[in-house]
C-alpha cells in the first residue's frame, strides 16, 4: 500500500449523523423513510449501501447531495454541514450518477462538456487535458468523442455518465445502482472502473446496490439498510460471511432479495 493510500484511507470525507427523513403525503399523513441513519464515508473508499427493495437507500443518497434534506441529524462533508452551502456549489464536490444512463443530445463530447456549459465556464477541446483525462480514467478511447452519444451501448452510455460526473474532479462520487442495468461481464467491467477511480483519484464513492456479489467485490465498507435503519456494518467479508443481524441473515438467504433488478 503506497502512503498516498494510507493517506485517503485516514481522511474523512462525508459524515452521516443521526439522520431521519419523514414525508408527509397530501393529507398531511407521515411516512418514515429514514431513522437515526449514522456513518462515515472516507476519502479514497467505497462505502458500500445495500439492503432490500424499498429500504430507503436511495433516499439516503439523495440526501447527500441535498436533492432532499433531512428532517433531523446532519450531513458532514469535509468538515462543513451541507446545509450551510449552496446547493449548487454543493453538487460540483458530490456528483450523482443515477441508475439509469441518461445522455444529452448530441456526441459524446457535446455530453462531456455540459457541466462546463451549465457553469458558463469555458468548453475543454476535445484533446484537453480534462477530456484525456476523463476518458482513461472510464476505460473509453478518444475514438468516441465524435459518435452520437445517444446510440452507444448501455455500457458505454453509463461509462460517459461517469466521465460527465468525475470531469469537473469532485470530492464524492454517489452512484445509485449503477450495474443494474447491464448484463453480469459489462457491470464487472464497470466495477472494476469505480474501483480504479476510487483509487486513483482519491475520491469517496458512496455506492448504492441490491447486488452483493457488486458490494464484495468493490466496497471497503459496507452498510445494511432494511426499513429505514442500519441493521449492521463492517468490512464486506465479515458482514457477507458471518452477519450478526436477524435481517442480514435472512436477506442473504432470499437470493430473490439480492440477485436483479431492483428499486428503493
Amino acid at each position: 500500500m503506497t502512503e498516498n493510500k494510507k493517506i485517503c484511507e485516514n481522511t474523512l470525507m462525508v459524515s452521516v449523523e443521526h439522520v431521519g427523513l419523514v414525508r408527509h403525503d397530501r393529507e398531511g399523513k407521515e411516512t418514515t423513510i429514514l431513522t437515526d441513519i449514522s456513518f462515515n464515508a472516507r476519502q479514497g473508499e467505497i462505502t458500500a449501501i445495500v439492503g432490500p427493495s424499498g429500504g430507503g437507500k436511495s433516499s439516503l443518497i439523495r440526501l447527500i447531495n441535498r436533492l432532499e434534506d433531512p428532517t433531523t441529524g446532519r450531513i458532514i462533508l469535509d468538515q462543513e454541514d451541507i446545509m450551510r452551502l449552496d446547493p449548487l456549489l454543493l453538487r460540483q464536490r458530490i456528483a450523482m450518477v443515477l441508475q439509469k444512463p441518461f445522455m444529452f443530445e448530441g456526441t459524446v463530447l457535446d455530453n462531456l462538456r455540459r457541466p462546463f456549459l451549465l457553469r458558463n465556464e469555458p468548453l475543454p477541446a476535445d484533446g484537453s487535458p480534462e477530456v484525456r483525462r476523463v476518458l482513461e480514467l472510464v476505460s473509453l478511447s478518444p475514438d468516441i468523442l465524435g459518435r452520437e452519444a445517444r446510440t452507444l451501448s448501455l455500457g458505454e452510455q453509463q461509462r460517459v455518465n461517469l466521465g460527465r460526473a468525475l470531469i469537473t474532479g469532485p470530492q464524492v462520487l454517489l452512484l445509485d445502482e449503477p450495474t443494474s442495468a447491464l448484463d453480469r461481464p459489462t457491470g464487472d467491467r464497470l466495477a472494476l472502473t469505480i474501483r480504479d477511480i476510487c483509487e486513483l483519484q482519491g475520491v469517496s464513492v458512496i455506492l448504492v446496490t441490491h447486488d452483493l456479489r457488486l458490494a464484495g467485490k468493490t466496497a471497503d465498507y459496507l452498510v445494511y439498510l432494511e426499513g429505514g435503519r442500519i441493521r449492521e456494518t463492517g468490512h464486506p467479508d465479515g458482514l457477507l460471511n458471518n452477519p450478526n443481524s436477524v435481517e442480514l441473515r435472512r436477506f442473504l438467504a432470499d437470493p430473490g432479495e439480492n440477485e436483479g433488478e431492483h428499486h428503493a
